[in-house]
Formats: C-alpha cells, sequence, structure tokens
C-alpha cells in the first residue's frame, strides 16, 4: 500500500513537470537596436548606439550566460533591458514587456549588467593627477577665478524602499528613506569620486570624514564643499559671516564655482530617472545601481554622448543648514586665499 502511494505521487510530480515544460513559452524577442532611428534609441536608452556596442564591448564576456539551452538572453538584449531600467525607473515587468523578456529575467538583467559595471569603476572614476589635473585646475579658474580647484564635493538624497534592517537610519532630514551619496565633480561635470553606500540619516561631514578622499595625505589643490562641511586645508567653505569685501568676493567666487556639483547630480539624475524616484530594492543593490548610473555618466561625458538638460530641468541643491566651523590649519589657507587672490 505504501509503495502503491509513493508510485502514485511520483507519478503526479511527472506530469507536473511535463506540464510546465508543454506551457513554457518563448517569446519573440527584438534588438532595438536594428529597429529604432538614432534619436528613438537615445530617448529610450539615453545613449546611442555606439556608445552602447561601447558598452557592450567592456562588459559583455561578463555576462554571457555560459549555457547550452535555447534562447538564452544574448548580452546586448541584456544590455538594452538594463539601461531602459536605470533611463525609466519603471517596474521590471513593464521594462521586460517592452523587450520581450519576463520580469524575473529582467530583474536578473538588471542585478548582473550593473554588478559588472561596477567592476569599470576604478578605470572609469579616478581623481585627477599629474597633467589631467593641471588642466582641471585651468577649467576651473575660468569660471570665477577660484585657484588651484580640482573638483567640488556635495551629496544628495537617493530614496529607496524602507529596509528591513535599521530602516530608521535611513530616513533623512527630509521625511524619507534613502541613501545619502556623495560625489566630486570636476568642471566638465564629470565624476571623480563617489561614495554611495551610507544611510540617509548620516550627515555629509560624516561621510567626508569616513571617505577615501579624507584619507589622502597630500593634496595639488583645493576641492569646494558647502557650510556643510568642516573648513581644512584642502577643503574650502564659505565664510558664515562674511565681513569684508574681499570674504565677500572669495564667497561669490567659491559658491559660483562649486554649483558644477549641484548641476552634475541634475544632470546624472536628468540620464537616469531611476534615481529621481524610489529605488525599489535592499541599500546594498541600490549603491551598485548608483554607482554604476555614475560610471555609465562617465562613459557618456568621455563619448561625447551627452543628455541635452534645460537649465530648468537640473535640479539644483541646496546648502546644508548645518553648518560647521573652521577646523586647523583651514582658517589660516582660506584668509591666505583671501589676501592673495580676492582683495
Amino acid at each position: 500500500m505504501a509503495a502503491h502511494r509513493r508510485h502514485k505521487w511520483r507519478r503526479r510530480r511527472q506530469m507536473r513537470r511535463i506540464r510546465r515544460i508543454i506551457k513554457r513559452v518563448i517569446r519573440d524577442r527584438m534588438n532595438p537596436l536594428e529597429i529604432y532611428s538614432e534619436d528613438e534609441i537615445f530617448d529610450r536608452y539615453r545613449f546611442r548606439t555606439p556608445t552602447i556596442l561601447y558598452i557592450l564591448d567592456k562588459i559583455g564576456p561578463a555576462i554571457m550566460h555560459n549555457t547550452t539551452k535555447n534562447s538564452a538572453l544574448p548580452p546586448i538584449l541584456q544590455i538594452i533591458t538594463c539601461l531602459r531600467f536605470l533611463a525609466t525607473g519603471a517596474f521590471h515587468r513593464l521594462v521586460g514587456d517592452s523587450i520581450g523578456v519576463s520580469e524575473t529575467t529582467t530583474g536578473r538583467c538588471c542585478r548582473s549588467v550593473c554588478d559588472a559595471i561596477v567592476h569599470l569603476l576604478a578605470d572609469c572614476i579616478t581623481f585627477p593627477k599629474g597633467n589631467r589635473a593641471r588642466e582641471t585646475k585651468q577649467q576651473f579658474l575660468k569660471i570665477s577665478g577660484f585657484p588651484n580647484v580640482l573638483g567640488c564635493v556635495d551629496g544628495t538624497f537617493i530614496g529607496i524602499i524602507a529596509p528591513n534592517d535599521n530602516e530608521p537610519d535611513y530616513v533623512n532630514r527630509k521625511g524619507f528613506h534613502s541613501l545619502n551619496v556623495q560625489a566630486v565633480c570636476d568642471a566638465n561635470f564629470r565624476i571623480t569620486s563617489i561614495c554611495a553606500k551610507w544611510p540617509g540619516s548620516v550627515h555629509d561631514s560624516r561621510i567626508w570624514r569616513e571617505s577615501a578622499l579624507c584619507q589622502k595625505s597630500e593634496y595639488n589643490g583645493f576641492l569646494l564643499g558647502d557650510s556643510g562641511y568642516p573648513c581644512k586645508r584642502y577643503l574650502m567653505t564659505p565664510f558664515l559671516n562674511p565681513s569684508t569685501v574681499p570674504q565677500q568676493r572669495f564667497n561669490a567666487s567659491l559658491c559660483k564655482t562649486r554649483v558644477l556639483v549641484e548641476q552634475t547630480f541634475g544632470i546624472l539624475k536628468c540620464r537616469f530617472s531611476c534615481l529621481q524616484g524610489v529605488l525599489r530594492t535592499d541599500p546594498s543593490q541600490a549603491t551598485r545601481y548608483i554607482v554604476a548610473c555614475a560610471i555609465l555618466h562617465n562613459i557618456g561625458i568621455d563619448r561625447g554622448d551627452i543628455v541635452d538638460c534645460r537649465q530648468d530641468e537640473v535640479q539644483l541643491l541646496g546648502g546644508n543648514d548645518n553648518a560647521l566651523h573652521v577646523v586647523g590649519d583651514g582658517l589660516n589657507m582660506r584668509n591666505h586665499i583671501v589676501d592673495t587672490y580676492f582683495t
């Protein structure tokens, strides 16, 4: 009797497996690069065909499926699927419907492609050195006359869903769950440093203090920050209460130069709309999405594949209201700059 029952259940499992095989549907998948015009491709995926093929060349081997099964998704369609998600921030089901893949496959594509892109971090996001540092200083000098500037630093909030662990830590000062992303940019809106792992409640100064840039022993120039950062020998912030005309000139020049990092965040979010809304994933995966977007942003700039954002579409972020005091020899260096260049 027991053997008969086991045979009966084994037979049922075999029949269910056969039904699943019979019901399996292989969808017709289209290659958007073969269907749309260049402008339509750019509108949908935020890059033109040569740049998409460049990305394919960089990460194609890393996302190739080593399988003998039929209808494995080729790398080019995986990249297209991921770019569509980053460009829109839409639900995976909607993104998959536009390509002809399932919701589950869309999620896997987004994760695997972004993981492969993140491995390009060391090549695509680098702090200026040598000749590039000298060029960067000259470019910043032409903006508003502030000398020896290597970059502008600031933070921005990227919304995420409430995480399961340490949920209160991710509620920022504006009242929603987010990551606090710190970035440094150059005069061409290119991101030269990024840190995207911190919860939204963490102050900008704490992120800076723990960052790799803060640990650098020497700087051959300055970074410019707002009043939320400590003023140090290599990090210039504005005077809280400028009492002289040279100090006012210093503040005006610094603010006019530093606004580039806010414009960089605006351009980044304009290209990748997923960063404007809420990333519906856990913080660790959201961090990889953000870093991948920053790398793709730099690739677009390096290849001249630029998003045309109108000024009113670029989100300019207000400064941090929690001002910090001058630290150590930052006061002497700031006064020296005022006396030398703005008197």
